[in-house]
């Protein structure tokens, strides 16, 4: 009897070394992949943006064959990745103009209409550009993230990221993202749709001293259909700014638009 107790015992012993082969990991494996993923994601967002207040211009160039380019710029006033101003500067035409950026609520505010009206973070605001790629770019908190694969390109270890949207309120249903394991510095991103239909692809470029660190300076964003289509925002004038949660309201935006 006391050896087929033993004899069971060591069978479901074995049971659960091929169930756990089965599936992969162990679930203390798996909750570790998950905290190294999100820790990736974390630094990479610090590489391209300060944790505290801080103050940045973009300018955007979007071309597509046979068309004249356009060109715009923005000051960003920005604190976390809940609170952002974003001012349009140029066309002249469009000055005055300001979106702000509450959590995952997004208005715009034009001089000539009262009432601010309420935006989604997926909408296109220029070019291959949406409104979450400026008002909310960091990428913490938004998606859930895992490691795929690691590859090696141009000589350099990357991470390669799966980032699943948390809910239909952010900017992207799905992003593909691939990290240089030295340095957690963003090399690539991949941005897909509900439908897991590709829609653009970003470069992180020119990396160079801006507010104090090491950032990419200049994005090129290409849309996945339609080739020569292509957005590219370059960083300047990165400043840190005390900005308290004051200016991150509805009441301050016409303040904020007087003082400019």
């Amino acid at each position: 009897m006391r050896f087929n107790f033993y004899l069971q015992g060591l069978m479901n012993g074995c049971q659960a070394l091929l169930v756990a082969a089965a599936i992969g990991t162990s679930p203390v494996a798996q909750a570790d992949d998950v905290e190294t993923a999100r820790a990736i994601v974390a630094r990479a967002d610090e590489v391209r943006f300060p944790k505290d207040g801080f103050q940045v211009m973009i300018d955007i160039t979007s071309t597509t064959p046979g068309e004249t380019g356009e060109d715009r710029k923005y000051r960003i006033l920005s604190k976390g990745n809940e609170n952002t101003i974003v001012q349009t500067l140029e066309p002249a035409a469009d000055r005055g103009q300001a979106m702000l950026m509450r959590g995952r609520d997004l208005w715009v505010f034009m001089p000539n209409v009262s009432q601010p009206i309420r935006l989604s973070l997926a909408q296109r605001l220029t070019g291959q550009v949406a409104n979450g790629d400026l008002a909310r770019a960091s990428f913490s908190g938004d998606y859930e993230p895992k490691i795929l694969r690691t590859e090696t390109i141009d000589g350099e270890k990357m991470y390669v990221l799966e980032l699943t949207a948390v809910d239909r309120g952010v900017t992207y249903a799905k992003v593909l993202y691939w990290v240089r394991q030295s340095n957690n510095y963003p090399h690539r991103a991949e941005f897909y749709s509900l439908s897991d239909r590709l829609l653009k692809v970003c470069r992180y470029e020119k990396f160079q001293n801006l507010g104090g660190r090491i950032r990419p300076t200049q994005l090129v964003m290409e849309d996945a259909l339609r080739k020569g289509d292509v957005s590219t925002l370059r960083y300047s004038q990165m400043s840190m700014k005390d900005l308290p949660e004051r200016v991150f309201t509805k009441q301050y935006m016409d303040k904020l638009n007087r003082v400019d």
